[in-house]
């Protein structure tokens, strides 16, 4: 199992420090830190999870942050694809539209490098 990459401090803490405490402490540092599952696991149930859920607005964070953990570009395609069955083809679509995006800021970000 690898460590995850560090987690930027959450955008909302200035406005509400203590959902910013219990994200960062409970959630990245506790949650996400359990040994049950592997970074990449958490990463690939919580991509599925929001796709499911419709929840678009974190969608590109966790899928950014899959990527990091060692998911791969074909297994979150293969996920999104899997759940068009599932959560519906909506939802799908727009997570594809949303990894189109990621990847594409992924690979301006390696070439940055």
């Amino acid at each position: 199992m690898t460590d995850a990459p560090a987690v930027p401090k959450n955008p909302f803490s200035d406005i509400a420090p203590a959902l910013g405490k219990y994200t960062d402490e409970v959630l990245f540092g506790d949650v996400w830190k359990r040994p049950g599952l592997s970074p990449r696991d958490r990463s690939l149930i919580t991509v599925a999870s929001l796709i499911s859920n419709y929840r678009t607005n974190e969608m590109p964070f966790h899928m950014k942050r899959a990527l990091d953990n060692g998911v791969t570009r074909d297994e979150l395609i293969e996920t999104i694809t899997h759940l068009a069955f599932y959560a519906g083809w909506p939802v799908a679509s727009t997570a594809i539209g949303i990894a189109r995006k990621v990847f594409e800021q992924d690979d301006t970000e390696k070439k940055g490098q």
